[in-house]
């Protein structure tokens, strides 16, 4: 049991850091209209839009998706997890988070199978057509390996957060000492939004983040941009 929990361990720190070929660090979530609009300056402006970001909005849906994906996968149960990637992608609010989450779905997918193939995935990915987004496939392979949902949630977050706090860093900017400390400092927040959303039913989702979801539309249309969202 001690070599299953070490194996589990790692392949979720390696599934989940930032070297693992997802294509995050090219993907802003809207950050970069953000500072260009003036509504993030400094790290304090970054961690209010983060916080906002994480537990009232695409931080508590997208891990909420992680989780009824993971125990519908582990169920075995491809009816319904075929219905929860398809709300999944259906529940992103515009064209280039769309690409955001669907591009780093598929990655993250190939990569995982290429790497750690197991007998289940093959079933449990054709079960989801061609509707898999990135919270969707990291439940999924977790799953599918027998890595339990209370870290595979809480480690997701960690991940999104950490990736938004990269694109912050280079867009207000910020050194890497303060982007430490505000990973710190939204370590309550990941905790509170990691237990919501494993207590969370999928009649639970939804979000109250309208200028962040104005963000990734206007994103599209922004004149100089370092990302794809």
């Amino acid at each position: 049991m001690q070599a299953e929990a070490a194996a589990a361990l790692y392949r979720l720190m390696t599934w989940l850091s930032p070297s693992f070929p997802v294509g995050a660090f090219s993907y802003s979530s809207g950050i970069e209209w953000a500072v260009e609009g003036g509504d993030i300056g400094d790290a304090v402006s970054l961690q209010a839009w983060l916080t906002s970001m994480l537990m009232d909005g695409a931080g508590f849906c997208d891990s909420v998706f992680v989780a009824h994906a993971h125990r519908a996968a582990s169920a075995g149960d491809l009816r319904r997890l075929a219905g929860i990637a398809e709300l999944a992608s259906a529940f992103v609010p515009s064209r280039e988070r769309q690409l955001e989450t669907s591009t780093q779905g598929k990655a993250f997918v190939e990569t995982a199978r290429a790497a750690w193939n197991c007998g289940q995935l093959d079933g449990l990915i054709a079960s989801c057509g061609d509707a898999i987004v990135y919270p969707v496939a990291v439940g999924i392979v977790s799953a599918a390996h027998a890595v339990p949902i209370e870290p595979v949630v809480q480690a997701f977050l960690h991940a999104v957060v950490s990736n938004w706090i990269s694109a912050g860093a280079r867009l207000v900017p910020l050194g890497q000492t303060e982007c430490q400390r505000l990973l710190a400092r939204l370590e309550p927040a990941v905790t509170a939004t990691a237990g919501r959303a494993l207590a969370a039913s999928l009649d639970n989702l939804g979000s109250a983040t309208f200028r962040a979801d104005v963000a990734g539309m206007r994103h599209e249309a922004q004149y100089t941009r370092l990302f794809r969202s």
